[in-house]
């Protein structure tokens, strides 16, 4: 049975869930809270399960056993113990009595089961649930990561399914891979995520640097254990969706600090500012600005304040990479135009960092309709210099992935092969250069533009151009530093090719002209409704005359 079988047999348990009456945006916080209780009894062994082993009491064994009342009485009892590491039980000694026992000690343990509760109220569905689990024989595909795959499976079907919540910004995994790959993780670096969601950004870079050392066998043991519990470092705001990445990581070999990898708080308050510089920064940070209700930005060290939370979060981002550290961030339209402070902030970010590529994404990636996003790659300091403070990007590549694209939703898939000619631009004509131990960043200065991959009109053979026009048809392009100054006035919302359903305004006749037709056309038009009026008064007159003349004869 393959991944995919598995998790579709999950989500149909969303129906026994919604018989019991939860909510739609709920299901897969349900689920997982009895799913990792199955992993870890399926194979204890995987991975870093074996280091957290769940305690006598608290396990698959001591659930599947039970029906009816005492089924759930005890489930709830499991998931309070596992998030306090104490249980409450009778003392044998005196019935009417209760004492408070011990039953673990592990950090990461509590805080994956940190306030867990179970919102089902008939034991009869957590009974179906139970036994639904148990009848899927084989948990392990011949996929490489079995369970971690599986997870991360659930949480993109309900990312799919759900328009709102998490899955409303939810970054499909072709870009996630896609900016691991062009950010190139080495071992021994320390990744960031400062909106971490459910750790995917995290994740990728982690099985990134699994195939490029043999699964962590080339690797010393201490390095080993680095990668595993030091280099991944994610801080989310929501404690289910924290609950959900610190299990994802978790299935997937990174265990993180005592609290996991994946920080509860804010990244534009306290926690954020407390974060320790590094190497690489991925993120898709949240849309909108900060209101009433929602996290607030209190960030006293960024240098511009703003209530625009993205341009809160990149201002985090180039500040805390380390000289030489790179970042690939997802950003809306707004951050590459707004004025004011996002000028601030985009020209300190051009001064401080060589921001060398943009890719402008299409529209409909995200499940917020009509979002416009892009994704800015850029590395702290100079192309030549890490350590350089000022005047760090001399020329920033943009590809439009954007205009004259498909609308990609459901029955259009985004997938890594409309990602595939972006990234043979990004590494075309550049090589890797080591500025420091474990660092392994592009040298980009022989790219070359040009890239007709979604050209429909051939622009790149048609001999009738000149290279020119030809690079107007283009989606890879170069623009100088003094170029975004002068012309765009330190705007990055840079495009250049034209929609093939908009109108030209550069072929539209002179004013004056488009005015006389505009006349003539009402002037005919006129006199089409005059002659209308006539046709219409006559059949009146033949079909008994006028009012007037019609009552009389009445009378």
């Amino acid at each position: 049975m393959t991944n995919n079988d598995i998790v579709q047999k999950l989500w149909n348990l969303c129906d026994v869930l919604r018989d019991d009456g939860i909510n739609y945006s709920d299901y897969v916080t349900e689920l997982v809270l009895l799913l990792f209780l199955k992993m870890v009894h399926e194979n204890k062994d995987f991975g870093t399960l074996h280091k957290h082993p769940l305690p006598e009491g608290c396990r698959w064994t001591d659930l599947n056993s039970k029906s009816g009342i005492n089924l759930l009485n005890e489930y709830k009892a499991i998931l309070l113990a596992l998030s306090t590491g104490k249980r409450t039980v009778a003392d044998l000694t005196d019935p009417s009595k209760t004492i408070e026992l011990q039953v673990h000690e592990d950090p990461l343990i509590s805080a994956i089961y940190a306030d867990a509760q179970t919102r089902l109220r008939e034991p009869r569905h957590l009974e179906q649930i139970i036994k639904r689990f148990d009848e899927i024989e084989d948990w392990f595909s011949d996929e490489k990561d079995g369970l971690g795959d599986l997870y991360e499976g659930l949480l993109e079907k309900n990312a799919n399914e759900t328009k709102s919540g998490a899955g409303q910004y939810f970054t499909p995994r072709a870009l996630i891979n896609s900016m691991v790959r062009c950010i190139r993780p080495q071992p021994g670096e320390v990744i960031q995520d400062p909106a971490a969601g459910t750790a995917g950004f995290l994740i990728a870079a982690h099985e990134y640097i699994k195939e490029q050392t043999d699964d962590l066998f080339d690797l010393t043991d201490k390095q080993a254990e680095f990668q595993k519990k030091q280099a991944y470092v994610g801080v989310e705001l929501v404690p289910g969706t924290r609950r959900l990445a610190l299990m994802n990581c978790l299935l997937h070999g990174m265990e993180g600090g005592n609290e996991g990898a994946v920080l509860l708080g804010n990244a534009l308050g306290q926690v954020g500012a407390n974060l320790p510089r590094a190497d690489i920064i991925l993120a898709n940070p949240p849309f909108g600005t900060a209101k009433g209700g929602e996290a607030s930005i209190t960030r006293d060290d960024l240098t511009f304040e703003t209530s625009n939370k993205q341009l809160a979060f990149l201002q985090h981002i180039y500040r805390n990479l380390k000289p030489g550290g790179r970042a690939a961030v997802v950003l809306p339209d707004n951050v590459l135009f707004e004025a004011g402070k996002g000028t601030d902030i985009r020209r300190d970010l051009m001064n401080k960092c060589n921001l060398h590529t943009i890719l402008r994404l299409p529209t409909g990636i995200f499940y917020a309709q009509g979002v416009k996003t892009n994704v800015l790659f850029f590395t702290k300091g100079s192309a030549a210099d890490p350590l350089q403070e000022a005047g760090c990007t001399q020329n920033v590549w943009v590809y439009d992935l954007r205009t004259n694209m498909p609308s990609f939703g459901k029955r259009t898939p985004f997938t890594e092969k409309h990602l595939a000619p972006f990234e043979a631009c990004y590494f075309t004509g550049s090589e890797p250069c080591h500025s420091g131990e474990g660092r392994n960043p592009l040298n980009i200065s022989n790219r070359t533009e040009g890239d007709w991959s979604f050209d429909s009109q051939n622009a790149e053979t048609d001999t009738a151009l000149t290279d020119d026009d030809r690079l107007n048809h283009s989606r890879w392009r170069c623009f100088s530093r003094d170029w975004i100054a002068s012309n765009k006035g330190d705007s990055l919302d840079i495009s250049w090719l034209k929609d093939k359903d908009s109108v030209d305004a550069s072929n539209l006749p002179e004013p004056s002209v488009l005015a006389t037709e505009a006349k003539d056309e009402l002037e005919q038009a006129l006199a089409e409704l005059e002659g209308l009026l006539a046709v219409l008064g006559e059949s009146s007159g033949s079909a008994g005359g006028s009012p007037a003349k019609g009552a009389e004869d009445a009378e």
